[in-house]
């Protein structure tokens, strides 16, 4: 039988895929890309695009779906075996991309390219891939002396090494603790759903009772809703202490060492490019121009929001002491007195808005929100071969054309990495006979499953998460874009990838989009006119506290990765300032939340958290055109189409942007749609 992770072309064949195949695959794919590289390069000959370009992304093409499945496969299905061949092939990807960053033959022949008369008759996204790989070449070090290259690809292959330790350590120490109970007062409060939860927890570990995880949807319930503050406080510390040198699993998977040679060996790698700091090198792809201005974007929004803040606390503070006497709010208190003082002040909960949001109803919705506004028609198709019997596979079409398909893996299980998050399983890209690749997404989220005989019913905020991840994988999916390297979500400055995701959570908020993905999981009654009025009244509720706990992130990032110095600079005390300036509540000194912060530490996030207020001013200020227009108005969906969605990478976010808004975007509607200023 042929190896299954070779065949870019076709859909992944999952129940045929072995551990044991992964690294001979990459072992095989490397060689192939090694050896025509040599032989395009090995005599000065004259270049087009397809007798280069095209050879090179057929062949590149292989170990990058090769490699998507098997990093898929380890962080939806993760086990010592597939964990050991995966760390296996860090190292040979890491020696094997650097080798191409700095090789000289390649660097020729792409330059040869971009300058030849050749160059002219290329369209504007193959222009766009010379640009941005000979941008790439000078930032994977092509112009460094022998030495210092060397120095480049060490530094490269210990950080895909430690980033990938850093992810493990989360999952362990997620996994790793558990609260157990048999004194059922410990659950007074928790949803029917969540102790059901927790009993088939305690079972499937042999034990009587209950037992709640440290995995996110189980972790939530008991903070949103456990009327017991002890329990609530033994979860808080757990869950903030992950990975660290504190907490119940104190140094066990202490992330700390990891997190300080990850930071040194970033900053090393800037320097050796001839940036500043990691920052600085971190911004040369990006929308932003330079560090004064990403500091300057947040401080401006955290001035307008601090203030909102507080008060929100203040009001918070306030509730809790009328309500039980409390004289001193705690953070593990907020999640739980925030639920009361919503449903006090708006007769709403979370908890009560699930049995209208069942997964089917929420799918069938969302679904109907795509094919309105961009015509887009998504299909199930039942026959295909997954990874897991909840992973469903949809086609996506427009006038009857395939344009893409996509997995979705919506449920929390073991051995399955924690939150959310769009992957690319295959490109979109023209093939050498001129037949066209489609494009393949993974979707993975991380819902409280099923119980009993109800559907999965979601909570709004997971409504929401699904609508952002699905944006995402629009973005990859409609791409028109024939070139992989700006396909999709490929090429796209950082701070702006965000803009589809956000954009397209604003209809789970718009009553014409609510009645579509909602009905109760019963009796498909819609959500009453109260309840949706209630919701919508509670959209900005405790908005100011939102939006400063993501400026701290976004802060203690940037400036963590501005002025980080080996042997110097204390990773807690740039997050300790940063909290004085921009926090409004101090969590307790044991709190190591940067711990388990995998977007910067493990992901692709790194000097670049603040792409998320970045991207929403951007999203928001395109929604508004749909508050102009209507909704769902197809003339403002195909533009957004046509302009951003099937663009990809092809030409720069602000060109782009301007094409489908007519103007440059206005952080207006990011203050308004977060409720930091009054709509007008």
């Amino acid at each position: 039988m042929q190896n299954p992770l070779l065949h870019p072309q076709q859909l992944p064949p999952f129940s045929q895929i072995k551990v044991d195949q992964i690294e001979p695959a990459i072992d095989a794919l490397i060689e192939e890309n090694r050896h025509l590289v040599n032989a395009l390069t090995e005599t000065e000959q004259d270049h087009d695009w397809d007798s280069f370009v095209q050879r090179l992304e057929d062949t590149s093409d292989k170990l990058s779906y090769a490699w998507s499945i098997a990093s898929h496969l380890n962080g939806v299905m993760n086990s010592d075996e597939l964990r050991q061949a995966y760390n296996a092939c860090l190292p040979k990807l890491s020696a094997y991309w650097t080798e191409m960053g700095q090789h000289k033959g390649l660097f020729s022949g792409y330059e040869a390219l971009a300058k030849s008369e050749h160059f002219a008759s290329l369209d504007k996204a193959q222009q766009k891939v010379l640009q941005n790989t000979l941008r790439d070449f000078k930032l994977s070090g092509i112009a460094l002396p022998e030495a210092e290259q060397q120095r480049y690809a060490e530094i490269q292959q210990r950080l895909s090494e430690l980033t990938n330790t850093f992810s493990e350590n989360v999952l362990d120490a997620t996994q790793g603790w558990y609260f157990h109970t048999e004194d059922p007062s410990d659950l007074q409060g928790l949803p029917d759903d969540a102790i059901e939860a927790a009993a088939n927890a305690a079972k499937t570990r042999e034990l009587d009772g209950w037992v709640i995880t440290l995995d996110f949807p189980s972790y939530y319930a008991v903070m949103t809703y456990a009327n017991n503050s002890a329990v609530r406080e033994q979860l808080y510390r757990a869950y903030s202490t992950r990975a660290s040198d504190q907490g119940p699993d104190a140094g066990r998977w202490d992330n700390g060492p990891i997190m300080n040679e990850i930071l040194a060996l970033r900053q090393e790698l800037a320097k050796l490019l001839g940036f500043t700091t990691y920052a600085d090198l971190s911004l040369a792809t990006k929308m932003a121009e330079n560090g004064d201005q990403v500091i300057g974007f947040l401080n401006d929004l955290a001035e307008k929001s601090r203030p909102v803040a507080e008060q929100d606390l203040a009001d918070l503070t306030a509730f809790a002491k009328e309500l039980d006497g409390t004289e001193q709010l705690m953070p593990w208190d907020v999640s739980y007195y925030a639920d009361k003082l919503k449903q006090s002040r708006y007769q709403v909960s979370q908890q009560q808005l699930r049995p209208y949001f069942p997964l089917p109803k929420v799918l069938n919705g969302l679904f109907g929100i795509v094919e309105r506004l961009f015509g887009i028609r998504i299909e199930e198709q039942a026959d295909a071969d997954t990874w897991h019997e909840d992973v469903r596979f949809f086609r996506l079409s427009r006038d009857g054309e395939t344009l893409a398909y996509c997995y979705l893996d919506p449920f929390a299980r073991s051995n399955k990495r924690g939150g959310a998050w769009m992957a690319d399983c295959r490109d979109r890209r023209r093939l050498a006979d001129g037949q066209i690749q489609l494009p393949v997404a993974y979707l993975v989220c991380n819902f409280t499953p099923p119980v009993s005989n109800k559907p999965a019913l979601l909570t709004h905020d997971e409504v929401t998460t699904l609508f952002h991840e699905f944006g995402h994988g629009l973005h990859h999916m409609l791409t028109r874009v024939d070139y992989p390297e700006v396909s999709g979500i490929n090429g796209v400055a950082w701070d702006a990838v965000e803009l589809p995701s956000q954009f397209l959570e604003n209809w789970c908020w718009e009553p014409e989009g609510l009645a579509l993905m909602s009905g109760h999981y019963e009796t498909n009654e819609p959500l009453p006119n109260e309840l949706l009025e209630n919701m919508l009244a509670a959209k900005h509720f405790q908005a100011g506290m939102m939006m400063v706990r993501q400026l701290e992130f976004s802060l203690f990032d940037f400036k963590l990765h501005q002025c980080f110095e080996a042997g110097v600079t204390d990773v807690q005390q740039v997050l300790d300032e940063v909290r004085k300036q921009v926090a409004v509540m101090t969590p307790p000194k044991e709190n190591r939340f940067q711990h388990s912060f995998g977007h910067i530490f493990s992901g692709g996030y790194a000097a670049g958290y603040y792409s998320y207020k970045w991207a929403e001013v951007l999203s928001a200020d395109a929604f508004s055109r749909f508050e102009e227009d209507g909704v769902f108005s197809p003339t403002a969906g195909e533009a957004f189409r046509s302009n951003i969605l099937e663009k990809g990478g092809s030409a720069e976010p602000m060109e782009l942007f301007v094409a489908f808004r007519g103007r440059e975007p206005k952080v207006d509607a990011l203050l308004r749609h977060n409720g930091i200023v009054k709509a007008a």
